[in-house]
């Protein structure tokens, strides 16, 4: 055996050492009686009215040892930061976390104190048979593919609002490639109510198939990509509500793979927060260096959105978070991305009570 063969060797069997230690963070839920109320205005005219809604997405590095080594301080100053800006009143209102691996990672999570707190996919979570057959190239178990797997999804989703239904998947069996399938990644789902706002909000995240960094060739790590941009499409579909506003955010691993985003574009047909804002620069105000024209094509961490049938979604802000300006240093090999968005609606849609009968 090579010497790189051994190091790979040697990390493979720290994971699995490790993995009886893997943990998700504790579900955890804010009573509909006890929900903050949104701030609604109504226009001058008095027929729509309207609130922001601020979510951050949020790769938060928390791989283990082996992956990672030193990650603790970093990962309880995320935690912490997100936590003052919450008693502050300044947090976004609702962050989807990937990467929640290790049990600092989860302490981070819990720690921030958002009252609803949703996780998902366990490692243990049983994922879907394989009806694709077999990626192309050859099975490769010191690049991790190992037949099991040894973390979790690593996704977390967190709000002061209700979350009055959530559900997860990971993505079925022969849908990863590489390294990526220590991680049962998926998808997991988020229904959030806010308070006078006439419709409920769907909220996904994901992490998905990752590119070289899943150490196998790039027909493997595609087709892999492939199939979960499948499982995720046909999982939104029939998990969440058409009728409703959906956003989507998470690490899509899309960043300059042009395939990827062919295939992904035709599957998931959603409005993407980068192209608007750049599309729309009247409607939305970037705080953030995108250098490229075409920005979208260029990062791997996005939001993605679509309006109910009452209620318009539109993002009127975007920017960075912990990427060493005013809100923090960069704590993570990902910076968090930060997008405002405005719902609106016709002042004559009553806002019904949305939580479930007997909730409190």
């Amino acid at each position: 055996m090579t010497t790189c063969h051994m190091k790979r060797g040697i990390f493979i069997c720290g994971l699995i050492l490790l993995a009886g230690c893997a943990t998700v963070p504790a579900q955890r839920m804010v009573t509909c009686a006890d929900a903050p109320s949104a701030p609604i205005e109504t226009s001058a005219d008095g027929r729509t009215a309207s609130t922001l809604l601020d979510v951050l997405t949020y790769n938060i590095e928390g791989l283990p040892w082996p992956a990672r080594t030193g990650r603790g301080p970093y990962l309880q100053e995320i935690g912490e930061r997100l936590a003052a800006f919450r008693a502050q009143g300044q947090a976004p209102d609702i962050i989807v976390f990937q990467e929640v691996f290790s049990r600092a990672a989860t302490r981070a999570v819990e720690s921030t104190g958002y009252r609803s707190l949703v996780a998902g996919p366990s490692r243990r979570s049983r994922q879907a048979r394989n009806i694709d057959g077999s990626l192309p190239g050859r099975r490769r178990m010191l690049r991790g593919e190992v037949g099991g797997n040894l973390l979790s999804g690593g996704l977390a989703i967190a709000t002061d609002y209700p979350i009055i239904a959530n559900k997860y998947r990971p993505f079925a069996q022969g849908s990863c490639a590489g390294l990526d399938c220590l991680s049962n990644k998926g998808v997991l789902f988020g229904q959030v109510v806010i308070p006078g706002v006439p419709e409920t909000i769907d909220i996904f995240t994901t992490h998905m198939q990752a590119q070289r960094a899943s150490g196998v060739p790039k027909e493997r790590h595609l087709e892999a990509h492939a199939r979960q941009t499948r499982e995720l499409s046909e999982f939104v579909s029939a998990t969440g509500n058409r009728t409703t506003p959906t956003i989507a955010a998470g690490d899509f691993n899309l960043r300059g793979a042009d395939a990827r985003q062919y295939h992904f574009n035709r599957k998931f047909p959603v409005d993407n927060v980068h192209r608007f804002c750049i599309e729309q620069p009247g409607e939305c105000e970037v705080l953030e260096d995108w250098p490229h024209e075409e920005q979208w094509r260029r990062v791997q961490n996005m939001q993605l959105f679509t309006s109910g049938d009452i209620v318009t979604v539109r993002p009127v802000r975007a920017e960075g978070m912990f990427d060493g300006g005013p809100s923090g240093p960069v704590l993570s090999d990902h910076n968090g991305f930060r997008v405002t968005y405005r719902l609106s609606w016709p002042t004559s849609a009553a806002a019904p009570s949305l939580c479930p009968p007997g909730a409190r």
